[in-house]
Parts: C-alpha cells; structure tokens; sequence
C-alpha cells in the first residue's frame, strides 16, 4: 500500500500544479481585462486581455493554456465581472466582441503548441520565435473570428469589420513583443515548466 501511495504522488502533485496554474493564469487574464482600455473604436476596446491570453499559451503550453483561458470565460459567464470594463454574464456573448472571446482560448493553444514543438533553449531564449507564436495565434484566431463576429453581431459588412479589427494590429504586436520577453524570462527562470516540449 505505501508502495502505491508512493507511485501515484508524482503524478497528484502534478495534477495539483496543473490546477493551481490553470486557475492562477486565469485570474491573471481577468486582471488584465480589468485594466483601464484605450477605447479606439465604439465597438471594441484595446485591452491587455490578448496579452494575457497569449501569455497563458506561451507559458503553461496548448492544453493547459487552453483550460486556463477556457476557465475565464467561464468564471465570466457564471457572473463574475471579469471582462474588459468589469462586464459579466452571458450577455457578454451576444456582444460585437463575441467573435474575439470565442477566439481566446484557441490562440492559447496554437501559440502554446507553437512553443511546445520549440527547442528548450529556444522557447527560454528566442523572444522573436515566442513572439512570432503569439502573432500566428492571434492572427490566426483572434483577429478572424473577431471579424466574423463584428459582422454577426454589429451586422457590419466585411470591409467595414475589418476596419474595425485592423486598428489593433499595432496594440497587437506590442502586445506580443511584451508577451514574448515575459515568457521566455519565465521559461529561463522554470525550464521545465513545459513537461512535453521536444
């Protein structure tokens, strides 16, 4: 019996660590969006919410990345006011910024499975290789179905949409460039924090 309790340990901690990061990280996407934004558009404003979702992806990797921001939108639609402007509930959902929210959790993934496929010295060192991570997933996710839902729910044209989403392009890779000296600091200061990264 001490044998078997001994055998499963490692793998309690490692599912305890698991959680406390995921919830942990979540709670750091929910401070960001608490942030004062910069209202550049009446339908959109520029917060470090993507900052902090494509953080989550970098650091804690595709799945638990995804989780983490996945919890969020949760936590936030359970009524607590963890969006951007301290806004809760589902009707968040049926917002202009339903597309970008839908988004989230997957550009935490692709930017963390991004990461994940880099060398170990790579993901610690290479701020131009975690940063190209976070722009693949946010250009990938976030600015796609932002733009699908801003023509769904703001019933704009494409073009008009597009408009819209482009003025974050700059925010975006600032954001990113920060996103990525964050994480590869995290990664020289926990080199296993990514457990399956090759």
């Amino acid at each position: 019996m001490a044998e078997a309790r001994t055998a499963t340990e490692p793998h309690s901690r490692s599912a305890t660590t698991d959680l406390a990061l995921v919830a942990v990280f979540a709670a750091l996407i929910a401070g960001c969006a608490l942030m004062p934004a910069i209202n550049v558009s009446a339908l959109v404003p520029i917060t470090l919410q993507t900052f902090g979702v494509l953080l989550t992806g970098a650091v804690l990797g595709a799945r638990r990345g995804f989780l983490a921001v996945l919890l969020y939108l949760a936590v936030g639609a359970a009524g607590l006011p963890v969006f951007s402007g301290g806004r809760s509930g589902l009707s968040v959902f049926s917002g202009p910024t339903v597309g970008y929210l839908v988004a989230f959790p997957l550009a935490a993934a692709l930017c963390g499975l991004i990461v994940e496929r880099l060398p170990r010295r790579s993901a610690a060192r290479s701020v131009p290789l975690v940063f190209l991570a976070g722009l693949v997933g946010s250009a990938v996710f976030i600015h796609t179905f932002g733009v699908l839902g801003l023509m769904w729910r703001a019933h704009l044209s494409f073009g008009a949409a597009f408009d819209v989403d482009r003025v974050f392009w700059v925010g975006d890779i600032l954001k990113n460039v920060l996103m990525a000296l964050v994480a590869t600091a995290v990664h020289r200061a926990f080199p296993d924090l990514l457990r399956k990264r090759r």
